[in-house]
């Protein structure tokens, strides 16, 4: 055989090799793309949409991940959107969002992160089954929002980000201005699970909640007369947390069991009636307190400056809320309601649902239509 010959053979069989080694890349990345996760656990199905953060700014992908729960109803679904977005644009941190809603909203919300300006978004879409919760909440009608099954998704952590060590759970009526890296980094004590922002902090003063007193102490949401609390040896007046935005480490919470905590002081507050029966917050405060006492972390005050949304007024003056790293909405008057407070420092970061479902709902735009 000629050398000719030879040069051919080689040049043939390095040819066939480079394209059969390219077309197992490209089966490989299709199958990631498209890769969806069916998890038998009690949390059922999880589909996943995952979309590389690489349209708008370079991430090393040596990076630690940086985990971010969501909770998104469909009638809030405008304000988990706002909240991702003002994230992603202060940060050049590997995040990812674990948007975590029903089935109902899976589509309309992989709609709307389909839009140009949310394209570089990396994110999963987690379904959270309401069955798991049966037998641990009471039905009333009085507490509107705070019964809504995915408010408890805080609660399911390990569950939700099974392969993390830690995690950033916030609601879904915040605006972040900082860097999510440094909320990340809160250092968290020894044996400490989660770190929060207590309700005495200097930056969100103390909120005084109609028909409920001051609600910042353990006795503004938890029956101090039921014998089972009593036996806890809980100060009444020791000084309460906001649940809205906390940084969890994961291998604690799984360690301590955390969740079957909650699942515990849950069960047998229906049993009981052990919340306070002035309780104007979220009812998933309470076994958050109990479980927690004098068991947890801090994170810096400016990262939850709440009580935006206790009154239409304005609390805060410009130069603080400009400072703020994380503007929290919490109370009834929501930034995508009719009537709320610092509504244009919200807007900046709401991008339009594309199928037209969510609409923000404004005085002026109910003044036109009368007209």
């Amino acid at each position: 055989m000629s050398f000719r010959k030879v040069n051919i053979i080689i040049l043939v069989l390095a040819v066939a090799l480079f394209l059969l080694v390219l077309h197992h890349n490209f089966l490989g990345l299709s199958s990631l793309l498209r890769n969806e996760v069916t998890d038998s656990g009690i949390v059922g199905p999880q589909p996943i949409d995952f979309v590389p953060n690489a349209l708008r700014h370079a991430v090393d992908g040596r990076q630690e991940e940086i985990p971010v729960v969501i909770a998104a109803s469909e009638d809030r679904l405008g304000g988990a959107i706002a909240a991702i977005n003002s994230i992603q644009h202060n940060t050049r941190s590997n995040v990812i969002f674990y948007i975590v809603t029903l089935n109902n909203t899976a589509d309309h919300l992989r709609s709307w992160l389909n839009s140009d300006s949310l394209k570089s978004i990396r994110y999963k879409i987690v379904n959270f089954d309401p069955k798991l919760l049966e037998g641990k909440v009471k039905e009333d009608p009085d507490q509107g929002e705070s019964m809504k099954p995915l408010t408890f998704a805080r609660f399911y952590l390990p569950i939700l980000v099974p392969s993390a060590k830690k995690a950033i759970y916030m609601d879904d009526d915040v605006i972040v201005q900082g860097d999510i890296l440094a909320l990340y980094n809160t250092p968290l004590k020894p044996g400490h699970a989660a770190a929060f922002s207590e309700d005495c902090d200097s930056a969100s003063t103390k909120v005084v909640i109609r028909g409920a007193g001051n609600q910042y102490n353990y006795i503004g949401y938890l029956d101090y007369k039921k014998e089972r609390i009593r036996k806890l040896s809980m100060k009444a007046s020791t000084c309460s947390f906001n649940p809205g935005v906390f940084v969890a480490n994961l291998t604690e919470w799984k360690r301590q069991n955390i969740t079957n905590q909650l699942e515990k002081w849950m069960k047998l507050n229906v049993e009981e009636g052990l919340y306070s029966r002035t309780l104007a917050g979220s009812i998933t405060t309470p076994p958050l307190l109990i479980v927690f006492y004098q068991q947890h972390s801090t994170i810096d005050p400016m990262w939850n400056v709440r009580h935006l949304g206790s009154s239409a007024g304005k609390r805060y003056s410009p130069q603080f809320v400009k400072a703020a790293k994380l503007l929290h909405w919490n109370g009834h008057f929501k930034p995508w309601g009719r009537t709320a407070s610092y509504t244009d420092v919200w807007e900046k970061w709401y991008i339009p649902d594309p199928t037209g479902k969510f609409n923000l709902i404004r005085r002026y735009t109910e003044i036109s239509n009368i007209k």
